[in-house]
C-alpha cells in the first residue's frame, strides 16, 4: 500500500442526514407549531397557515424566508433559556416517540466505523440542534436564528439550509474542520434535498417522497424504507 493510500485509508467518511422524515416519522416544525399552539403560544390560525406554507414544501415550491417569517412569530421576544426549556419538553413528547429504530441503527453503524455524523435539516436550529445530540450526531447544520441580548428577534442569519443552501452551507463546514474526509454519504426524503443528494458519493433515498423515489429509481440510487409500523419509537 502506498503512503497515498494509508493516508486515505485513516480518513473517515462524512455520513449526512436529513432530519423530518428522514429520521424521525414526522416533520418537527409542524409538530413544533402543534405543540405551541396547545401551549397558547400560537393561535389556530397561525397553525393553519404553517400547514398550507408545508403543502407547497411537499411540491418543491416552499419561499424558506415566508415561512420561517411565519413560524418565527409565536417566540419573537423569548430569551433563549425559556425557548430551550419549550423545546426540551418538545422532544421528550413529541419528537422521541417518532424515531425510526433504523434510523438509529444507521448513526450507530455509521459511528461504530468511525464515521462522523452531520444532521442538516431546513428547520430552526432551536429545534434540530438538541435532536441531532440526542440522536448521537457529531453536529448539525440547521437555520441560524437571529438573536439579540439573549432574545428571539425572529430574523434568520446567514444562508437558509434549504435546497442549494444546504450544499453551500454543507461545504463552509467542511471547509471549517481540521479533518479531511474519504468520502461522503448522503440519506434524505425530499426532492427538495436533491442538490444535496447530487453532492455526495454515496446516495440513499430513504423514505423518499414520489418525486424522489422517481428520481432515485431513474440513477440507480439505493432505496431505503424506514416507514413500516414497527419501526418507530412508541
Amino acid at each position: 500500500m502506498t503512503h497515498t493510500n494509508q493516508a486515505l485509508s485513516n480518513k473517515p467518511y462524512l455520513a449526512i442526514f436529513a432530519l423530518d422524515e428522514t429520521l424521525i416519522a414526522a416533520d418537527s416544525a409542524s409538530l413544533w407549531s402543534e405543540f405551541i399552539t396547545t401551549k397558547g403560544l400560537a393561535s389556530k390560525s397561525q397553525l393553519a397557515e404553517e400547514q398550507e406554507l408545508m403543502t407547497a414544501y411537499t411540491k418543491g415550491t416552499l419561499d424558506m424566508n415566508t415561512y420561517m417569517q411565519a413560524t418565527l412569530k409565536p417566540i419573537i421576544g423569548m430569551d433563549s433559556h425559556t425557548l430551550a426549556q419549550l423545546v426540551k419538553e418538545f422532544i421528550e413528547r413529541k419528537i422521541k416517540p417518532a424515531f425510526y429504530t433504523e434510523a438509529i441503527s444507521r448513526i450507530e453503524w455509521h459511528k461504530r466505523r468511525g464515521d462522523k455524523v452531520l444532521v442538516i435539516s431546513a428547520t430552526g436550529e432551536h429545534l434540530v440542534k438538541p435532536i441531532a445530540k440526542m440522536l448521537g450526531a457529531d453536529d448539525a447544520i440547521a437555520i441560524n436564528l437571529e438573536q439579540i441580548n439573549d432574545i428571539i428577534t425572529g430574523n434568520t442569519i446567514g444562508t437558509l439550509s434549504y435546497q442549494q443552501g444546504k450544499v453551500i452551507r454543507m461545504k463552509a463546514w467542511i471547509a471549517d474542520q481540521d479533518i479531511q474526509f474519504k468520502g461522503s454519504y448522503g440519506y434524505s426524503d425530499s426532492i427538495n434535498d436533491l442538490p444535496l443528494l447530487d453532492a455526495v458519493d454515496r446516495t440513499f433515498a430513504v423514505n423518499p417522497d414520489p418525486a424522489l423515489a422517481l428520481h432515485a429509481q431513474m440513477q440507480d440510487w439505493t432505496i431505503m424504507d424506514w416507514r413500516h409500523e414497527n419501526n418507530i419509537l412508541r
